[in-house]
């Protein structure tokens, strides 16, 4: 396989700097989960990381119509582009909109020194 082959293909497991993600901020990534790949994302809300799968609870569409921006104007929670479901940053909870009680689907996370990873969920 060439190098650029290799370079397309997401890796299992995403890392960044914890200065890269500072407080109300978020990045997306893609992961290799599976032989399959997976769209996720990792918000830093109130000095706590979470990482979710994109996709809505209720049709499965990313949440961010907009690249990379998944919190409300007040950046107090996650919010559906399409059609306005609400999430609790810190449980990926669904509390408003058309899939209330439902939730996202959290990606493990873990902290490394000042990195932070995010691996495929485990089957």
């Amino acid at each position: 396989m060439n190098g650029n082959m290799r370079r397309m293909i997401a890796p299992p497991e995403w890392r960044c700097s914890v200065a890269d993600l500072p407080a109300g901020r978020s990045a997306k990534f893609r992961l290799r989960c599976g032989g399959r790949t997976v769209e996720g994302f990792v918000v830093n809300h109130a000095g706590g990381y979470h990482a979710y799968v994109n996709r809505c609870a209720h049709v499965g569409t990313p949440l961010d119509l907009w690249p990379n921006e998944f919190f409300t104007e007040d950046g107090q929670w996650l919010i559906c582009a399409t059609h306005g479901a609400v999430y609790e940053p810190d449980s990926g909870r669904c509390t408003a909109g058309p899939c209330l009680g439902d939730a996202l689907i959290r990606l493990p996370l873990r902290r490394e020194g000042d990195a932070i990873v995010v691996s495929c969920p485990r089957e």
